[in-house]
């Protein structure tokens, strides 16, 4: 790998500074009359949350810190790349974080912004390998395979969004052969000078390579070639229907008005230490440890959503001691045929049996159309569309977690993770209504007969179907992953 000397230092934008701001101007009342808390709302819906960050790079006056998994080249992708060149241009600094492996189509155009005098972009744990990288996985697979799952996009250390979209057009809804039911938070007040400060750890982590020392250098119209890109974008037919469903969203006027009305809530951050990636992290700086802490020992029930859930034997150990307790657990993850990972899947279905006879109700998300969604949604999670992609949990009525870890091996050992614990009953209510009201609807609910063998419950409207087979998999993909469940996988999954 290149040498990492001699990297630019810089910083996120200071308190005061940033009070100055437009945002920081807007927020100073509510931040007087909510001292010590932080403003947070819920971004279900998929336009919300595009059009919420296309407005924060828009308003932004002097810096956007922005980290991501997955940045796609795609229409959504490019009109928010557009977004922070033209941010760039009226001079406000942009950094962005991006980890290195979903970056392989999008070289030349990071390259190109990379080049802009106000953006600079440093690619984590990079691959070496740049057409192939294969050849990293081969020769280098202890590092490779550990990832930075982070995401978090900050505007002028005022406002942020944290939660679990990435950035494409399967997560904004934008497609219809794949729509994912997500969810994210934007928020304002204390915490999120607590994201700021992780943001400059990653940036200045020994991971954090700067792109120019990986990437070919970009060809001088490259970036003019990136505007043009996005004008052809917005003209496309698709494209234009997709901007002006967002023009007419009702929470787009809201919030440029100031009706919005966030819940003001007690929130921490919890996060893994980047050294997590190189398998340096010690126990205490891990977001499983920080979860602990800042959940503590559930009472009364637990609500959980989780599109890649891998329980294995001590997370089964622990439901059922929980559950023995007295603890109501709920737990929604993806189907079979709704699931867009099939071998995570493997994982998980091999704890069903052991989960239901220790008393966990487990729903799994159906497999729709996305074309028949209209404005269905899935309580909190957004549009009730073909996978679930939202992580989130409810403790006791009382507390909440939004961010990107999922609840598996490969969230709590291999990548780093990030999120807000929200101490709100308003949000976890929303969640324990949606378990009760909308998940039922939406999802097959899991049972165990009197013989031991598994059967599915599918609610039609009034209608309650039975199946006796993982509904809608192929005899095939049934037995792949029956196979892959055998196989010592479960720590990669």
């Amino acid at each position: 790998m290149p040498k990492l000397e001699h990297r630019t230092a810089s910083s996120a934008l200071s308190p005061a500074a940033a009070k100055n701001t437009r945002l920081g101007q807007a927020l100073a009342p509510l931040l007087k009359t909510n001292p010590g808390k932080t403003g947070v709302f819920p971004l279900a819906d998929a336009h919300d949350a595009f059009a919420t960050r296309m407005l924060l790079a828009q308003v932004a006056e002097r810096t956007l810190d922005i980290q991501y998994y997955i940045w796609r080249g795609d229409m959504t992708g490019t009109l928010l790349f557009e977004a922070l060149h033209v941010a760039a241009d009226r001079g406000v600094r942009v950094r962005l974080l991006l980890d290195d492996n979903n970056t392989s189509r999008i070289d030349a155009t990071l390259a190109a912004l990379n080049s802009h005098p106000n953006i600079e972009i440093r690619l984590f744990n990079p691959f070496r390998y740049r057409g192939l990288r294969l050849f990293d996985f081969l020769t280098d697979f202890p590092r490779v395979n550990r990832r930075m799952h982070n995401k978090s996009f900050t505007a002028d250390n005022q406002v942020t969004i944290v939660g679990g979209r990435n950035i494409g057009d399967e997560y904004f809804g934008a497609i219809d052969s794949l729509v994912f039911a997500d969810l994210d938070v934007i928020a304002m007040g204390p915490v999120v000078r607590e994201l700021s400060s992780e943001f400059d750890r990653y940036w200045a982590s020994s991971s954090s390579w700067p792109a120019e020392r990986i990437l070919a250098p970009a060809k001088p119209a490259r970036i003019e070639e990136l505007a043009a890109a996005a004008t052809r974008t917005e003209r496309d037919p698709a494209a234009a229907a997709y901007m002006e469903a967002l023009r007419q969203a009702p929470f787009i006027r809201q919030m440029l008005s100031g009706e919005l009305n966030p819940e003001w809530a007690v929130t921490r951050m919890v996060s893994d230490d980047p050294a997590k990636v190189l398998g340096r992290a010690k126990p205490e700086r891990m977001i499983i440890h920080q979860l602990r802490e800042a959940i503590g020992e559930p009472t009364t029930e637990v609500e959980l959503v989780s599109p890649y859930f891998v329980p294995t034997a001590a997370g089964v150990k622990a439901l059922s001691a929980m559950s023995r307790r007295g603890v109501k657990i709920q737990v929604l993850t993806n189907s079979l045929n709704a699931t867009d990972v099939a071998p995570v899947h493997a994982g998980y279905a091999k704890r069903r049996k052991a989960l239901l006879k220790a008393g966990v109700r487990l729903f799994e998300l159906r497999r729709k159309s996305p074309k028949s969604r209209g404005d269905k949604r899935v309580g909190p999670f957004g549009s009730s569309g073909s996978s679930l992609h939202a992580k989130t949990f409810s403790v006791d009525r009382s507390r909440v977690f939004i961010g990107s870890f999922n609840f598996d091996p490969r969230s709590a050992q291999l990548n780093t993770e990030l999120g807000f614990v929200i101490e709100s009953p308003t949000l976890a209510q929303e969640i324990e209504a949606a378990f009760n009201d909308f998940i039922p609807q939406n999802a097959y609910e899991v049972k165990l007969s009197d013989q031991g063998r598994l059967y599915w419950m599918e609610r039609r409207g009034k209608k309650t179907i039975r199946h006796d087979r993982e509904p809608g998999a192929t005899f095939w993909k049934r037995t792949g992953i029956k196979l892959l469940s055998w196989l010592p996988i479960e720590w990669l999954l």
